[in-house]
């Protein structure tokens, strides 16, 4: 590859150092240099793609669950497509399509949720049947074969040749590649990485990429960062050439039988994610790994060697080359790493790619590249950012169990409620064994145990469905009791960080969106901006005092807003940040009844006069000190109650037994969702983030856009208001009431579409489905008539500007619209 060795002398600084010379590397190396970064540096421990890279199967499949998430395959795409003629450097790109086919009903409804995806997203698709599959793949078995969906625009490169291309053209625009040059460790100023130690010198730098494949977490761990990422073998069949085998096929994609299947030469390579893989500590490797391969395991291969047998029978006389087994890196949800460090800055991170790495460098390299370069995510990529996790998920116990479960679940059926089982109870609430009591079902947050719904009579089917749930009924009866008595909600993983210091007011004003300068004992809900007016982080902070707040924003942004914050402060600012997430325990007591159970309990003043909305004090309950906070996440009168974690057991418990006289219920996190939906609340993650802004979602209420010192965002929403904004969140009414949308379902109206659904339920107040949607303003009319497009199949439904679900009057808001607050 033309790449300079260390035995010529390093560069003294360099802007950007990658770290790793496989697709990610190179792909983030020529991004930056087609931005024009100036002295950026790419070190390789041993030689180019000598880890994962070159032994990747390499297919380039488009689809995936988000709009962004398809857009970097897309990008993918477009750059293997034009690589060549680029550089003269062939890279194997070859379109070949693919072809994904389903032998029960679940699975058909997986792959048409995945075309009618591809249709909102631009991708090509078609609809097969089983003898249209036949005409694509002669050789295949599909007599059990019930649907299919081809995808022509797909299809596959060669890694190795790919990687020589993008490091050629980076070259020729001043990239510096030094192989067999092993990075040693880093140097930083505070929280700032300063530059990379190597095995040959030392390179001061502004920022350092680790794209290190396997040893990404090794890496990491050199300057003081966890990250979740084991490795785990990967396997692969390659035979000779096959009789009927004559050109390029499509990839056959067998996800029901755990395999994909295409030709190679002549013959065939068929490749697995078995049910639960194998994972491989590193330590197991040898020092000097590079262009091995692991041993062969025919036993542990063997299973999916029969179900290969059965889709291809050519199999059974085809003479084998090798069975490949390649060491590939996992994480814990099964989506790779992209992003900025958050303990760090200046350093990032595009490793653990969970062997879509050749299919989504292309794109993810030019996403990293754009952050490292502009210091903001070009599109939302809340999905792959590496502050999702907890440092709890990254202990080498808890990922070496999670990896295999996750490798077996990468051609699963994307239910709606799948939860892992393997690496569970990293993080207990202090009220779990009282929940477990009451009868939770757990599903995993942040590494925290979240109760879903309670099942006190183990009656629960918890059969994976994308129809009606067998939680259905009880979360009915959660949902009902938040609307005709009170509901008892565990809300201790919400994240808490507390704000002290002369400056923390100023501070919080040039940070956040919503006026911050109030009195002490005011609740405040706020959004946390990027430059252009999209939403980092939305969040309730408390004024404790004129010096002190405490903020408390999702579960899973805790980690990524104390960098931000972090990042935000000046030098002269005098402010401390504390996470004491782990210290207090949220209770949310929730519905019509909640004050009268509350009044049973203490001798304070509830009432609106003396405790209005959005206001909070310290008040005894059950003899417990308690801070508690006047809002409500479901739409009905409510409290939450922060106390210390000793505290907690006992002001559940008290709650309960005395909330038995009007009818207390503990619920979970399914009927709050449910509840908030109805109620247009939105949710980060799902329905709001760095791509929208408060405008686009009715938000504007809380921005101080007209008054107030200035803010990071301010000014690209007052162009935001001036010119209008182009899309509108609204609430989609379905007509039908035995239908099941569960999330980004497409939306369309007269043929054309018009959106797409962010998150759904079943309204238990309303007694009907709805969802929250995105639509273009021209589509945002109280009334339109849509169609609602699960998987494959248009249903009628209408769309309003109002929330469903009308507090006051207990209705939906169809045809009546009124303002309704969406924090009352």
């Amino acid at each position: 590859m033309n790449s300079t060795t260390a035995k010529q002398a390093l560069p003294a600084t360099a802007s950007v150092v990658i770290i790793g010379g496989g697709i990610m590397g190179c792909s983030t190396a020529y991004h930056l240099a087609k931005r024009g970064v100036k002295d950026v540096v790419l070190l390789e421990r041993k030689q180019l793609t000598c880890g994962t890279t070159w032994h990747s199967a390499a297919q380039v499949r488009q689809l995936r669950s988000t709009r962004n998430l398809t857009q970097l395959i897309k990008d993918s795409v477009a750059l293997y497509g034009g690589l060549e003629a680029e550089t003269g450097q062939s890279t194997g790109w070859v379109q070949t399509g693919s072809l994904s086919i389903a032998t029960n009903p679940d699975r058909l409804i997986h792959i048409r949720r995945q075309a009618a995806l591809a249709r909102l997203y631009d991708v090509p698709v078609q609809e097969l049947s089983a003898a249209e599959v036949k005409d694509f793949w002669p050789l295949a078995h599909t007599d059990d074969v019930i649907g299919a969906i081809y995808s022509p625009s797909d299809g596959r490169v060669n890694p190795s040749d790919l990687c020589a291309a993008l490091v050629k053209s980076a070259r020729t625009m001043g990239v510096q590649v030094f192989e067999d040059t092993p990075v040693t460790g880093f140097t930083k100023a505070g929280a700032q990485i300063t530059g990379v130690d190597t095995a040959h010198g030392h390179i001061a730098c502004e920022s350092a990429v680790i794209c290190g494949g396997l040893w990404s977490g090794e890496v990491a761990g050199l300057a003081g960062v966890t990250i979740p990422i084991q490795a785990c073998e990967h396997f692969y069949l390659l035979t000779k050439p096959v009789e009927g085998i004559t050109g390029h096929l499509p990839t056959l994609s067998d996800h029901d039988g755990h395999l994909y299947i295409r030709d190679d030469v002549g013959g065939l390579l068929v490749g697995c994610f078995e049910p639960m893989g194998k994972a491989i500590r590193l330590e197991d490797l040898p020092k000097d790994f590079a262009f091995d391969l692991l041993g062969e395991d025919w036993d542990h291969f063997e299973p999916m060697m029969l179900t290969g047998l059965h889709r291809i029978p050519a199999l059974e006389t085809a003479e084998v080359r090798t069975l490949l087994n390649g060491p590939e890196s996992f994480t814990p949800d099964g989506s790779f790493l992209l992003g900025p460090a958050p303990e760090v800055d200046g350093l990032y991170l595009g490793c653990g790619m969970n062997s879509v790495g050749v299919a989504t460098g292309g794109g993810a390299g030019k996403a990293l590249a754009a952050w490292i370069a502009e210091g903001e995510a070009p599109m939302d990529l809340d999905e792959v950012h590496p502050a999702r996790f907890h440092p709890s998920e990254a202990q080498p116990d808890a990922i070496f169990a999670r990896a295999p479960e996750v490798l077996g679940e990468h051609y699963a059926i994307a239910y709606p409620g799948r939860e892992h089982k393997t690496a569970r109870n990293l993080r207990r609430t202090a009220t779990h064994d009282a929940l477990v009591r009451a009868g939770a079902r757990f599903g995993q947050r942040f590494g925290w145990e979240r109760p879903l719904y309670f099942d006190p009579m183990n009656s629960v089917d918890q059969s994976l469905t994308f129809g009606k749930p067998g939680w259905f009924d009880v979360v009915g009866e959660e949902c009902g009791a938040a609307h005709e008595a009170v509901a008892l909600f565990e809300q201790s993983s919400f994240g808490k960080i507390e704000v002290k210091g002369p400056d923390a007011e100023a501070f919080l004003q040039r940070v956040c969106a919503n006026n911050m300068s109030r009195a002490p004992g005011r609740a405040i809900y706020t959004a946390m901006l990027n430059n252009k007016g999209g939403i980092e982080s939305d969040l309730t902070a408390l004024r404790i005092s004129s010096d002190d707040y405490l903020l408390m924003p999702s579960t899973n942004r805790i980690r990524r807003d104390l960098a931000w914050l972090r990042r935000a402060r000046r030098a002269d600012e005098d402010l401390t940040f504390t996470d004491v997430t782990g210290d207090l325990s949220i209770l949310g007591v929730m519905g019509p009844k909640s004050r009268e159970l509350l009044h049973s309990l203490s001798a304070a003043d509830l009432s609106d006069a003396a405790f209005p909305f959005f206001s909070h004090k310290t008040v005894s309950i059950a003899g417990i000190d308690v801070r508690a906070v006047r809002l409500s996440y479901v739409g009905e009168l409510g409290w939450e109650l922060i106390v210390p974690n000793c505290a907690a057991t006992a002001l559940f418990d008290a709650l309960m037994q005395a909330g038995s006289r009007h009818g207390v219920r503990p619920a979970g996190a399914y009927a709050q969702t449910a509840l908030r939906i109805e109620k247009q609340f939105l949710a980060i993650g799902h329905d709001i983030g760095p791509d929208t802004t408060p405008l686009d979602v009715g938000l504007g209420f809380a921005v101080k856009l007209d008054g107030g010192p200035d803010f990071t965002g301010r000014s690209a929403l007052l162009a935001q208001r001036q010119a209008g904004p182009k899309t509108r969140l609204v609430t989609v009414m379905p007509q039908e009431k035995d239908i099941w949308p569960i999330g980004h379902e497409p939306l369309l109206c007269d043929g054309r579409y018009a959106g797409q659904v962010t998150s759904a339920a079943f309204g238990y107040r309303i007694q009907r489905p709805v969802a929250l949607a995105y639509v273009p303003s021209e589509f945002a009319r109280e009334g339109q008539e849509l169609q609602i497009d699960i998987a494959g199949s248009f249903h009628p439904a209408t769309l309003s500007l109002q929330a469903a679900f009308d507090p006051e009057g207990h209705r939906m808001k169809f045809g009546a619209p009124t303002a309704v607050s969406r924090l009352g």
